[in-house]
């Protein structure tokens, strides 16, 4: 746990002035600690429950739909205004081994306040927090800078998901571009592409949020802090390109995969057409003769039964040349 509150689900709370740290964030006092120019309170959360979000919503001032969705963490990324506060909901991802786990982020943005929100699987945004209180005169632009850094860090843990999974696809390439049907590595396939579509739908809102904050909300994103946000939307952009692009690398792998088996497959009912032309040809010749008929031609003469045995295997001689010119076998 970072800081010293002792609310086991307050990870971290400070209130900074100027850009510059004055001391912890405390709930019961937030109106004082807030009333000096220049001041804004920065509240981490993890997982809280309804009572210390009905202390922070009566601390800020929040809306109840809004505290309604940070309880409840299955939304949709979004961005939403409620009178003088800002809701943004975004999903997180990370990387355990080859499976992506998600989790979400919810962030309350005031004109001197944010409250950030953790819910399941997501890194911990203590190094971020370190990273900005290194850096004074960016923090000194108060909550909308804190907005962008969180943003920032997000979309920088997607990309180095978004490349995993290229290396996860380049690795069953060998596989798919087989000539048979490997059923493990089709089913990697589409447990690849789950996780892909997972991503994409956490990474796409996020351009959308961004578009928005640079386009509207000008009493939370003053004009000289539009093009971080714009930054961000551009490496959202990339990811989601390559995200699209990956995805139908993988739509056309498996659909390559399926028609290289038919391709194999067809050439295998080929060869046993061919060859069933040509024993079909003995067959009928050694069943007519088979009919024990009394008259036969030539039966009574001596040289019929090794006349006809050549006959027939030079029928089938002829028949399997030409079927191996035509490339049946």
């Amino acid at each position: 746990m970072d800081g010293t509150t002792p609310h086991p689900m307050i990870i971290n709370s400070a209130v900074y002035r100027h850009g510059k740290k004055t001391g912890e964030a405390d709930l019961a006092r937030i109106g004082e600690l807030l009333a000096e120019p220049g001041s804004f309170a920065w509240l981490g959360l993890f997982e809280p429950d309804l009572t210390l979000l009905r202390q922070v919503q009566q601390a800020f001032g929040l809306h109840d739909l809004a505290i309604e969705d940070a309880l409840n963490a299955h939304q949709r990324p979004k961005l939403e205004a409620y009178a003088d506060t800002l809701f943004v909901v975004l999903n997180t991802a990370q990387l355990e081994g080859e499976r992506i786990l998600f989790g979400e982020t919810h962030v309350f943005v005031g004109r001197n306040f944010v409250v950030s929100i953790r819910h399941g699987a997501s890194t911990t945004y203590a190094p971020l927090r370190q990273k900005c209180e290194a850096a004074p005169e960016k923090l000194a632009h108060g909550p909308c800078y804190v907005l962008y850094a969180i943003l920032d860090f997000v979309v920088d843990h997607y990309l180095p998901i978004a490349i995993q999974l290229q290396n996860l696809f380049q690795e069953l390439e060998e596989q798919i571009f087989s000539d048979r049907f490997d059923r493990a590595a089709i089913g990697r396939l589409y447990e690849l592409k789950s996780q892909l579509l997972r991503l994409r739908s956490a990474a796409l809102p996020v351009q959308d949020i961004c578009s928005q904050l640079v386009r509207s909300h000008d009493e939370f994103v003053p004009r000289d802090m539009r093009a971080y946000f714009r930054d961000v939307e551009d490496h959202i952009n990339r990811i989601t390109s390559m995200l699209d692009a990956l995805g139908e690398m993988l739509t056309t792998a498996i659909q390559v995969n399926l028609a290289i088996v038919t391709v194999s497959q067809n050439e295998v009912v080929k060869r046993l057409a061919g060859w069933g032309a040509i024993l079909a040809i003995p067959t009928v010749v050694f069943s007519l003769y088979g009919m024990n008929f009394r008259s036969m031609p030539e039966l009574s003469w001596r040289w019929a039964y090794p006349l006809v045995v050549a006959a027939t295997a030079g029928a089938c001689l002829y028949m399997h040349s030409r079927l191996r010119r035509a490339g049946w076998l």
